[in-house]
């Protein structure tokens, strides 16, 4: 056998070809559903955590200005124009004002402050469900990805088991395109629930913050009604309220007088 029937029986001998999309072609329609599947459901729960990220850190932002600007007011009405307009905070703020509005005008209506109550709660839960809105997409990629992954895995052994009984052998060639599917629909169906699964454990427990939060919010709102007034948090200085210093004198040491040092 000379160099020239090595080098052609060389050329001539099968390439096997491994890999992601080679054995995504295994697959056929099936597979590229189900991973179309797994990218619409891991794009949605990405976008999903950016927004409701997004909304949180905003409510905390505001929170600021009630702790610095609404509680220096005279009256809840006139604090309630001093906070942000469509947020959580100004709408506790003026349900807590409408609420009292509207008790003087009923009869019959028990006690003011069990009715501010009502309002505030009925108002905390429409927040809540305003904040948790989306999360239940994440519960649910979190909870069916890796069964869709494990559907394409099962389709994967089975078609790997039909090779076998085809050829009636389980040769590398004939196995590795179908196993090599099953394996990669495992893997997605992981890192599509994870991060989901992630996701939503940590904007719950963001969720679980701020509706402590507004609890005290409207906590001090039905005290400050209670007490006419009497009872309301304290509010820190602001950094132009603060009296100023006076600088320390300057002292001696040895009868000679020492300069004060510059800051």
């Amino acid at each position: 056998m000379n160099l020239y029937t090595l080098t052609a029986a060389a050329t001539d001998a099968p390439v096997n070809e491994f890999g992601f999309w080679k054995a995504m072609e295994e697959g056929g329609p099936v597979a590229w559903s189900i991973l179309g599947v797994m990218v619409i459901m891991s794009v949605g729960s990405f976008y999903i955590l950016f927004t409701k990220l997004f909304e949180q850190n905003k409510v905390m932002k505001q929170y600021k200005a009630v702790k610095s600007s609404y509680w220096r007011a005279p009256t809840l009405k006139e604090g309630a124009t001093k906070l942000e307009k469509n947020s959580a905070w100004r709408q506790l703020a003026d349900d807590a004002v409408t609420a009292q509005e509207h008790h003087s005008k009923m009869e019959g209506a028990g006690n003011e402050i069990h009715f501010v109550e009502e309002e505030l709660a009925h108002s905390q839960d429409t927040i809540n469900q305003s904040l948790s809105g989306g999360l239940s997409f994440l519960a649910s990629v979190g909870a069916t990805a890796p069964f869709i992954g494990l559907l394409g895995t099962v389709i994967g052994i089975y078609r790997a088991l039909i090779n076998i009984g085809i050829e009636g052998s389980a040769s590398i060639d004939k196995v590795a395109g179908p196993v090599g599917e099953a394996l990669i629909m495992t893997a997605i169906g992981l890192l599509v629930a994870v991060p989901a699964v992630l996701a939503f454990n940590w904007l719950q427990s963001r969720n679980r913050r701020i509706n402590a939060l507004m609890t005290d919010f409207s906590n001090d709102i039905v005290a400050y009604i209670g007490s006419n007034g009497a009872v309301k948090p304290t509010v820190a200085a602001s950094a132009a309220s603060k009296p100023k210093v006076a600088p320390k004198p300057a002292t001696t040491s040895g009868g000679v007088r020492t300069p004060p040092t510059k800051s």
